[in-house]
């Protein structure tokens, strides 16, 4: 009774400023040129006293013209020395911010770790926006409205720069800011989020949720929605008999005063396990998420777009019918989609956050590309996004391709497509990853082939060069079918790119073939890639296509057929 009571209060005390931003949000969405107009001139005028905008000539832009001349676009790297200064603590190398709250750390997706400068003025709009995203999820589902939720967040804290601020992950730091009464909607203890080892983090994560009716369970990857489901059955018996006795398995490695905090918050709940128990039991010996917390009363929020496609089908295995609402474009460096729908990868351009400067994708790499404002893109086309951030980030070149999906007033609909820079060039064939995730589609859509993960890579051969498919054991038991399979999806891939389809018919490129890795292969790979690059499990994308001859050796695979 006092915990409903404290959703009901809470759930007063948030959605009024949250409406008022909506309202405001909503607004902008008509005059996109203006609003964004008046952003960017905001943004200079507070960072005018900054070493990179003197290096820059911020003082005499006048128009959006002045400052894509002034400042081109570039990557991580033209802002890595100003960066480093701020580190050390010369703040005014780049931010007008006295303070720095934290580095977010990059997720290690396609290079080694980024340190992204998290200020005040940043964090407000990176709240704004998932409040907006939260509040409108739950006006559409109002079964889930003020229901507790689950979110798996990194550790902010895992390191200390020289100025001793804070390095980790973002989504850490807000839950650890959270007013105390908001503490109340998550299932997941804040310390919680200190937890090194994955299959743990999992597993605390899922032992406090069973304990609630959770309505909302939130990752941006699909695959840790994924790994919380085999976790839950997997370990089902100690997850049970935890919940019963308040405790948390003695075998799980976790420093002891983190586990004195997190068992403290812990209390016997025999009534519930029992319940769990008996689903169990209807089931024959298996435990779902959907026996826990039945779809009807769930919203699962992840990704949607890009390469996460085969998670997204093995969902509703264990969810059944949840819907699924898209986070958004958002990365450290900031949101700039808010998906306002279900079932669609495509988002609102946040055009109150970020100023975004857009070039057409085939022009990426010209010296003088065309540059495109919010108010100019077209629906249907493709660009590579450039947000300019009130944390120093200018004309960023986050090398995000993105499509244009429509108009939500007057302000685009945005999906993202994939890294831009995942691609791959055997004989002149330039293979994106947009052009396989796509193909795998397809190809889905006419052979019903199992797919636990899978790659894409280029496979030299003196005669002739070829693309792989790699596929982990179980996946390829069917052995007609998944050459049947490879054969569909190597004609798909013509469909989708010309230059693949002419090195094919010209016999310059061979047809695809299929590897198999053993089972938890490409779990393990990924592990591997993150330990070497760094960066957070939740936000890591497993990449569809991977440039790199020497993968048949490294996963140490076997050729099928």
């Amino acid at each position: 009774m006092f915990g409903r009571m404290m959703f009901s209060i809470a759930g007063k005390v948030l959605a009024r400023p949250v409406r008022r931003k909506i309202r405001a949000f909503e607004q902008a969405t008509h005059e996109p040129e203006a609003r964004q107009k008046r952003l960017l001139d905001t943004i200079l005028a507070y960072h005018a006293d900054t070493d990179f905008a003197r290096d820059h000539g911020f003082s005499s832009i006048r128009t959006i013209a002045d400052y894509r001349r002034q400042v081109p676009f570039a990557p991580y790297e033209r802002f890595a020395p100003y960066i480093d200064e701020v580190r050390k603590g010369n703040t005014r190398a780049l931010l007008a911010d006295p303070k720095v709250l934290m580095f977010a750390l990059t997720s290690g997706t396609t290079a080694s770790r980024k340190h992204i400068p998290i200020t005040q003025n940043y964090l407000d709009d990176y709240k704004r926006g998932w409040n907006i995203w939260g509040l409108t999820a739950m006006s559409d589902h109002r079964q889930i409205a003020m229901k507790p939720m689950m979110q798996l967040a990194g550790d902010p804290d895992e390191y200390r720069t020289p100025a001793d601020v804070p390095c980790g992950n973002l989504s850490g730091l807000t839950v650890e800011m959270q007013k105390k009464v908001v503490r109340w909607l998550y299932s997941v203890p804040s310390k919680a989020c200190r937890i090194k080892d994955t299959p743990t983090r999992y597993y605390v994560a899922v032992l406090f949720s069973l304990r609630r009716r959770v309505g909302m369970l939130l990752s941006a990857n699909p695959s840790t929605l994924v790994g919380i489901a085999r976790t839950l059955d997997q370990y089902k018996e100690s997850l049970l008999r935890d919940l019963r006795d308040g405790t948390i398995d003695a075998k799980l490695d976790i420093p002891a005063d983190l586990r004195l905090a997190l068992e403290s918050k812990l209390k016997p709940n025999p009534k519930r396990a029992a319940e769990l128990e008996a689903a169990m039991r209807a089931r024959g010996g298996a435990l779902l998420p959907m026996d826990v917390w039945p779809p009807e009363t769930l919203l699962l929020g992840c990704w949607t777009g890009g390469s996460v496609g085969p998670y997204l089908r093995q969902l509703p295995q264990y969810y059944g019918d949840a819907p699924i609402r898209d986070l958004g474009l958002l990365a450290s460096e900031g949101r700039m989609t808010i998906p306002l729908s279900d079932n669609t990868p495509s988002g609102v351009l946040d055009i109150s956050s970020h100023f975004f400067d857009f070039i057409p994708e085939a022009e990426i790499d010209s010296p003088h590309p065309t540059v495109l404002g919010a108010h100019e893109v077209e629906e249907g086309k493709s660009y590579f996004i450039l947000p300019t951030t009130k944390a120093g980030l200018y004309r960023y070149h986050i090398v995000d391709l993105v499509r244009v999906t429509g108009f939500y007033n007057r302000t685009p609909l945005i999906e993202f497509l994939g890294k831009g820079n995942r691609f791959t060039n055997l004989t002149g064939e330039k293979l994106s990853e947009h052009h396989v995730t796509q193909a795998m589609i397809d190809a889905l859509r006419s052979i019903s082939q199992p797919l636990t993960a899978y790659a894409l890579a280029p496979c030299w051969d003196e005669v002739q060069p070829f693309y792989g498919i790699f596929l982990e054991e179980p996946d390829v038991a069917n052995r007609a079918r998944v050459l049947d399979f490879a054969a569909k999806l190597d004609a798909v891939l013509a469909t989708k790119n010309s230059e693949y389809e002419s090195k094919r018919d010209s016999g310059r490129l061979g047809a695809l073939r299929v590897f198999s890795i053993p089972a938890g292969g490409w779990i393990a790979w990924d592990r591997a890639r993150l330990a070497t690059n760094g960066g957070s499990p939740e936000q890591y994308k497993h990449p569809c296509l991977i440039n790199d001859m020497e993968l048949r050796k490294t996963l140490g695979a076997t050729q099928v057929g």
